[in-house]
């Protein structure tokens, strides 16, 4: 995974690449009639052939209507829950191209076109805004805090990772939209897109954009403590699910460094009186290491298993074309 400055030099045959493909910003959007129009505005004026798409996630306020006024096309999610729309937004929209962004305008429209060309230059699959606030209020502390905790922790579980594995804008190539297999439905969706590309091994950079703080009558939806709570949950259960040998290995590890506490006492009474006066204490010791034996056992067997997954993960992702393949096909 590299990482670029927002300062890559945008060329003109970088601009033609762009034209030649199918553009989808998609913007998951809940109350935010404050802010969408301007983020409309700013996506059009930075990329004036694309669709701008507003997902309207049950919004009490007049969302849906300030965004189709500004020119978006809107379409409603009935299931409360960013993961949701996201998971709709990639399942309805035909693109080559799909930039996701959060509709509270704090993200640089003026960078999407230089993350689109990495992209198709480098022929990457997913290329993250990397946030650099711009103001002191762009950035609760406690969202920074916890967007470094749980980066350092997937980089810890997952190997190498993103400086900004949080960030909500995005560019995909369609290879990676149409191959995600989404299941978180709330905020932790940036951090399943994330495992998913280092799973996969995928081709991915990050590049640094401002960062602005919310309008005013603009709201954060996002709670610190639950919210990160549910990411760090979510981080566990993927750990579980794509490294399930290391996950189980290590509980049968724990159960068996307990039952070896609990049975050498016994073993060394046993040796010097030939008695076991602790029967329930050595039943419960057996119990335990035969736990640590079922334990690794189902982490190898789930480790099988979990292969045969990557392997058809990645025969969905190699079903479609490479970012900037239909451009090269009709250059020919």
């Amino acid at each position: 995974m590299d990482e670029r400055i927002s300062g890559i030099a945008t060329t003109a045959g970088d601009a033609a690449a762009r034209q030649t493909c199918r553009i989808a910003v998609l913007v998951p959007c809940y109350n935010e009639a404050a802010a969408v129009a301007k983020v409309v505005a700013d996506f059009k004026a930075a990329l004036p052939d694309a669709t701008i798409y507003v997902f309207d996630n049950n919004s009490s306020d007049d969302t849906a209507a300030v965004a189709q006024a500004a020119g978006a096309v809107v379409r409603k999610e009935m299931r409360q829950g960013k993961g949701f729309v996201v998971r709709r937004m990639f399942s309805d929209i035909e693109a080559d191209i799909y930039v996701l962004v959060d509709g509270d305008a704090t993200y640089d429209a003026p960078s999407v076109p230089k993350m689109i060309d990495l992209l198709l230059r480098d022929h990457l699959d997913m290329v993250v805004g990397h946030r650099v606030d711009q103001e002191v209020a762009a950035y609760r502390a406690g969202h920074r805090t916890g967007n470094w905790l749980l980066t350092t922790f997937v980089a810890t579980v997952f190997g190498r990772t993103f400086n900004d594995m949080l960030s909500g804008y995005r560019v995909f190539s369609r290879r990676f939209v149409k191959s995600f297999p989404m299941l978180s439905g709330g905020f932790e969706i940036e951090t399943e897109l994330t495992v998913h590309a280092l799973e996969l091994g995928l081709a991915a950079a990050e590049v640094k954009t401002p960062y602005y703080a919310r309008l005013e009558g603009s709201t954060s939806k996002l709670n610190t403590w639950r919210d990160g709570f549910r990411i760090l949950w979510t981080i566990v259960q993927l750990y579980r699910s794509e490294r399930p040998f290391p996950f189980f290995g290590a509980i049968g590890a724990v159960l068996a460094l307990i039952s070896l506490g609990l049975a050498i006492p016994i073993v060394i009474t046993f040796l010097e009186t030939h008695l076991v006066p602790r029967l329930p204490t050595a039943i419960l010791a057996m119990g335990l290491m035969l736990l640590a034996f079922l334990s690794v056992a189902v982490g190898l067997v789930l480790d099988t298993v979990t292969r045969g997954r990557r392997e058809m993960k990645l025969l969905a992702y190699l079903n479609h074309r490479a970012p900037g393949d239909e451009r090269r096909r009709a250059d020919r």
